[in-house]
This record gives C-alpha cells, structure tokens and sequence, in this order.
C-alpha cells in the first residue's frame, strides 16, 4: 500500500497538509503515516527531568495525533499510523521515508506569513530534486472545498 507521511507538529498549516493526506489516501486506497518528530534540544537538562519531559511531550504527541485520526477515520475511513522520532526535523523525515519503503509521497503545509512557507518546506524542497518520493506542498490558506475539489 502506499503512504502518504504527513508531518505532525504545532503549526496551523500542518491542518491542511493532515486534510489532503487523509482525503489523497481515501481516493487511492493508500495509508496515511503521521510522523512527529521530538527535536533534541527539548530534553538538555539533567537526564531524571530529560526524561519526564520526554514522556511528556510523548503524550502531548499522542493528544494532538488522536484528533487528526478520530477525524481520518470517521471522516474519511483512513485509519492512520503514528511515527514518533527523536532529532533534527529534516534528518527524521529522511530516515523515516528511508525506512519505510511503502512511504510514497511526502506532504507539507505551506505557512502563509510573511517569513515564508516554514523550515521543513524551505530545507526540503532545496533538496526535493534527490529526495526517494514526490513532495506535495500544500499551502496553508487553502478552503477544505478546494482541498476536497483537488484530491
């Protein structure tokens, strides 16, 4: 089957790109493969506190995926997986499409304010012409009527 691997993280347009992920892989019988990644300079404090606030965020992670799946599922029958990493954002994602070989398409939101489309769409779209899988951007502003319309 293949998976679209959607990042999820605190952004508003992480939203959207949750939406066209879910609404892609209902009309082609994919998957949907959410990935959260913990970056390492939360947890540089003494390794008992490094620890809790590891689980902490864990669960903060798990909170946040399980509206987007609730969603998925009722809304769309797609039924999706949870990833969760630790380390760079961009090296993650890499590893992850790496290792996941029916990860067939990466989707990103695209911000819409003024310090552009967000990091993880600026770094890997400079890269997007040796990346293993298709990039889909999908800006951040768009109605759910043209996201439903489009996929």
């Amino acid at each position: 089957m293949r998976k679209f691997l959607v990042v999820l993280d605190d952004s508003k347009e992480c939203l959207n790109a949750m939406r066209f992920a879910a609404m892609r892989a209902k009309n082609t019988q994919g998957g949907v493969e959410v990935l959260a990644v913990i970056p390492p300079d939360e947890f540089n404090h003494w390794i008992g506190v490094g620890d809790i606030m590891r689980e902490e965020a864990r669960e903060r992670i798990h909170t946040h995926f399980e509206v987007f799946a609730k969603w998925m599922r009722d809304r769309q029958g797609v039924d999706p997986e949870l990833v969760i990493r630790e380390g760079e954002p961009v090296t993650e994602i890499l590893a992850q499409i790496q290792e996941d070989s029916e990860v067939g398409v990466l989707v990103l939101g695209a911000g819409t304010d003024k310090k552009g489309p967000g990091p993880l769409v600026t770094k890997l779209s400079k890269s997007s012409g040796t990346l293993p899988v298709p990039v889909t951007i999908v800006p951040g502003d768009l109605s759910k009527e043209k996201l439903e319309a489009i996929t």
